[in-house]
Formats: C-alpha cells, sequence, structure tokens
C-alpha cells in the first residue's frame, strides 16, 4: 500500500500549485470572455456599418428616381421654358451636382448628377457632358427595314457605317428581322442557327433589345461594347487594352487614332444604335401639324389659310385636286384665283412635303379650253426658300401621325452615322460637319437649323438630293438618353442607372431604365460635382 503519511514539508506547496491553476483558469476564462465581447462588438460593428452602407445604398436609389423626376420635369417644359433653362446638350447649372440631402457635414450631403458622354464630330468620346442625349443621333435598328423599302438596300447601307461593320454581318442583322426565311446575299437564317450547338432559329421580327444581336451571327461582345465596360464614356487605364486588334469576323476594328472619319470602337457597335428614336409631328407651337393628304379639303383648306395664308392654302388645295402641272407655261399668280371648288375631291396626294417646291398646276377649262395655269406658290429659289420653307415645314405634314419614328438627327448625328445616310456623299458630310454647331450661338441660327431642310436652304444639297434625304434625317428627336448618378459627397455610397426618356407625348415617360450600380459609380467626385456650402 502507498504511504499515507502527511508530510508537512510537501503539504504547503501543493495547496499553491491548486491555488495557482485556480489563477490560470480564471485568467483564461476573463480572456475568453474580453476576447468574445470584443468579436462581438466587432461583429455588431460590422452589422451597424453594413446597414448603415445598406441604407445609404438605398438612399442612392432614391436619389437616381430624384434625378429621374427631375428630368421628366424638365422635358414637360416647352421649347422656350427649356431653353431659358439652359437647354438640354450642356447645361450643368441644371444637370450637375444637384442638392438633395443638404447638410453641414459634407458626409451627409447627398446629390444626383444627370450625365452622358460627350463625343466630337467623328462620334469618338470626349469626356462628358451634363445634359441629354438626343436618341436620333443613334441608328434606329427597327427602322431599317423600313429604310430598305424607300430604296434598295439602304437599311443595310446605314449598318455598314458602323465602325468595323461587314457586308455579311449587315445582312445577318437584316435577315434576324426580316419576316421570311430566304437569306439575303451575305446574310444568314435559321437554316444557319439550327446547326449551332444549341440551335435556334432565327427571330423574324422586330428587336427588343440591342444585345438581342448577339444571337446573330458573327456579332461579339467586343464587337457590340468596345472597350468602355463600365459605360462611364470615357476609356479608363484599365480598359485602354481589351479591345482586340481584329474580330471574329476577320475585320481589323478601328480604335481611336486609326483613322479620325470613321468612328472608333469606344463604345462599340451599341454606342451608335438605338430602339426609341423618334420626333414629335407638331409645329413650333405644340399643336399637330396639318395633314395635306387629309381627305376633306375644305377643313383642309381652313387650316391653311389660318396657319398660313390663303394663298398658300388655295395653291396647296389646287395640287391635291390637279396634282403638279409640267408644262413650260409660266402660269398667273395663285392670288388671281378666287374661285375654288372645295367639294372636289383631292385626286393627289403629296408623298412629302417638297414636293410642293417648284410645282405649278393647271385647272381644266371648261369644253377643249386647256384652262388656267397657276405658277408655283413656292419658288425653288434659295432667297425665297430661306423666307417660307421653315413655316412650311414648321406647319404642313403629309400624315397624321403622331410621331415620326427612326429619322436622323443631322445636327448632332456623328459622322460616322451621317456617311452611312444614303444619298450623302463625303464632300456633303464634310460641308454640313463644317456648318453644323452642336449650340445654337443665336436664336436665329437656332431657328435656321431646327427643320432638315436647312441643308436646301444653305445650299448644301439640291432640291432632287433633299428629296431622298428626308425620310432618312431630321433636325432633332424628342426621345433622350441619359446616365443619373445618385452619390454622396464622402465618397462612399453610390447608384447609377441608364435611363431612356420618351417625351414624344404629354407627359414625358422612361421607356428604359437599365441599373448599372454593378459597374461603379463611374465618374470621380470632382467631375460629378459637390453642393455649395450651405450659407455660401
Amino acid at each position: 500500500m502507498p504511504d499515507m503519511t502527511y508530510d508537512p514539508r510537501t503539504a504547503g506547496r501543493t495547496c499553491h500549485a491548486r491555488r495557482g491553476m485556480v489563477l490560470v483558469v480564471v485568467l483564461v476564462v476573463v480572456a475568453l470572455l474580453a476576447l468574445a465581447a470584443y468579436t462581438f462588438a466587432a461583429l455588431m460593428a460590422t452589422h451597424l456599418g453594413a446597414a448603415k452602407l445598406g441604407g445609404r445604398q438605398l438612399q442612392c436609389r432614391a436619389l437616381v428616381e430624384s434625378g429621374v423626376e427631375a428630368v421628366r420635369l424638365y422635358l414637360m417644359l416647352d421649347e422656350a421654358a427649356r431653353s431659358d433653362a439652359g437647354g438640354e446638350f450642356n447645361n450643368p447649372s441644371y444637370f450637375q451636382a444637384m442638392p438633395v440631402l443638404v447638410h453641414d457635414d459634407a458626409t451627409q450631403r447627398a446629390d444626383f448628377t444627370v450625365l452622358v458622354p460627350n463625343l466630337d464630330d467623328q462620334g469618338n468620346l470626349g469626356g462628358v457632358r451634363y445634359g441629354l442625349e438626343d436618341e436620333s443621333t443613334r441608328l434606329h435598328l427597327n427602322a431599317l427595314l423600313t429604310a430598305d423599302k424607300v430604296l434598295d438596300n439602304a437599311g443595310r447601307d446605314l449598318l455598314m457605317g458602323l465602325p468595323g461593320m461587314t457586308v455579311d454581318v449587315a445582312d445577318a442583322i437584316l435577315d434576324w428581322m426580316d419576316d421570311d426565311d430566304e437569306p439575303r446575299e451575305y446574310g444568314a437564317e435559321s437554316s444557319y442557327y439550327q446547326g449551332l450547338k444549341p440551335p435556334y432559329a432565327a427571330k423574324n421580327g422586330l428587336l427588343d433589345t440591342v444585345e438581342e444581336l448577339l444571337l446573330v451571327r458573327g456579332v461579339t461582345p467586343q464587337l457590340l461594347f468596345g472597350t468602355d465596360t463600365n459605360r462611364n464614356g470615357m476609356v479608363d487605364p484599365h480598359e485602354s487594352n481589351l479591345l482586340p486588334a481584329s474580330g471574329t469576323t476577320g475585320q481589323t476594328l478601328p480604335s481611336r487614332g486609326t483613322d479620325p472619319t470613321i468612328g472608333s470602337m469606344d463604345r462599340g457597335w451599341s454606342g451608335y444604335l438605338t430602339l426609341y428614336s423618334a420626333e414629335k409631328n407638331v409645329s413650333s407651337a405644340g399643336t399637330p401639324r396639318i395633314d395635306v393628304n387629309q381627305d376633306d379639303l375644305a377643313a383642309l383648306y381652313d387650316s391653311l389659310a389660318t396657319a398660313l395664308n390663303e394663298d398658300w392654302a388655295k395653291f396647296i388645295v389646287l395640287y391635291r385636286q390637279h396634282g403638279a402641272y409640267d408644262g413650260d407655261e409660266a402660269g398667273e399668280d395663285v392670288a388671281t384665283i378666287t374661285d375654288i371648288d372645295l367639294t372636289q375631291e383631292g385626286g393627289t396626294k403629296l408623298t412629302q412635303v417638297l414636293d410642293l417646291i417648284g410645282a405649278k398646276v393647271q385647272i381644266p377649262g371648261s369644253g377643249d379650253g386647256e384652262g388656267r395655269v397657276v405658277a408655283a406658290a413656292f419658288p425653288e429659289t434659295l432667297a425665297e426658300m430661306m423666307v417660307y420653307m421653315p413655316i412650311l415645314m414648321d406647319h404642313v405634314a403629309v400624315n397624321a401621325q403622331p410621331t415620326i419614328p427612326g429619322r436622323i438627327n443631322v445636327n448632332l448625328a456623328p459622322r460616322t452615322i451621317l456617311q452611312a445616310i444614303p444619298g450623302l456623299e463625303e464632300t456633303v458630310v464634310e460641308e454640313i460637319v463644317n456648318q453644323r454647331a452642336y449650340e445654337a450661338e443665336t436664336d436665329a441660327e437656332a431657328l435656321a437649323r431646327r427643320h432638315e431642310t436647312w441643308l436646301l436652304t444653305a445650299g448644301i444639297v439640291t432640291l432632287d438630293e433633299m428629296k431622298q434625304l428626308v425620310p432618312f434625317i431630321c433636325a432633332g428627336g424628342d426621345v433622350y438618353r441619359a446616365q443619373v448618378v445618385g452619390y454622396y459627397e464622402d465618397g462612399g455610397a453610390a447608384a447609377r442607372a441608364e435611363v431612356i426618356f420618351d417625351a414624344t407625348g404629354a407627359v414625358p415617360r422612361v421607356v428604359s431604365w437599365r441599373e448599372i450600380s454593378h459597374l461603379g459609380r463611374g465618374y470621380p467626385l470632382d467631375l460629378l460635382g459637390v453642393q455649395f456650402q450651405p450659407g455660401s
């Protein structure tokens, strides 16, 4: 048996050892509790920070919504009020750093800014401007098939204006949209797509989104979106080497500096394309234009006499009734015609307003008489056209449709789009670019460029050339695009959306809202701007 005899020499040491162990255990437990408390406090602080950031992110989304509503309110103004407010092309006082949350503490101040890429005449990126982008500066994809009906291969020609476009891709895009399964000369229909893995059929219908082009043979993400991957209208350092030298279709892709006259692929084809461009068919006063092809000639005469003058009203009614006279007789002034039978039907329809320019009319005589020839009420001379053309184009139209979709804004469209318009030769494009101005310096200059026919009155194109161009061009649209950025001035939370506004109706509406917050704020704070200090 072990010796259980009490030894006073070791008893003290054993007791002290036990008390020391308890102290160690207590210290470990206290340390663990302190660590747990610290971890819990840190976790709670993290959750608090996340909650604050999440709340700020929601507030930034609300800031974007505030910016969208501000744009809608702006677009509800009439033309004169918009001009007085600074216009929509580049208006920092209205669209940059608009305060929503005002506070003495800079970390609590929040704003929204509305901005778009700033392009040069060639369509190359050049920073940003504070305002709206007219969708009519882009090529309307769903209008290409209509262009084909106006002029053979017009749709292909318009697509070929895009930098890096090839005829096989252009025909494939048109085949994707047309309603048949007959491939064009260089195109592709369902028979091609059914051989892919996985197989699918050509849509044979209008596009719903520009991104749908990625389903078309030969269209790649690099071609469609270019190098500006964060969609901020600038080629940032990390983006400068993203675009390959050639695409999958074998073509060499242009880049900035390769050829300044053909645009660049910084924004890809998507930067030149739209599905929304349209213009209101109204006068400068906002009233519907007079449909010169309406059947009720008495009502037509009354409307024209009120909006224009009686002589012009008489001539247009006579033209509707008898058509154009192609003889050599000079004719008499329309003011001498006093008896017009407004009950007689109008057998002639105008294909466009310019049919009236230089036209004469012959009123049939009774019996064997040749009748009376009426001289042109709208003479084909530049001096006279400069006077009557703005009035005529402002008040009359050849249809009663409330909007005209798909035409290209000749005042703002980049050179690469202008060059693709059927009938615009390179020398004409050069003259347009030289004469136009993105922002008119005077009211007279703005009035002179209000209608696309300024190309005719400025002597840039002939009347026949202008007639060919009218189906394709306009002087401005009523659908706009912009990026709206909501942000805190401390550089923390931010939200961003690309929004398209349709202002062709009485109340502007949002037709496209693309959330791009996942691409980052996109712009430095000094570019977005900060609000003034309260009280300054």
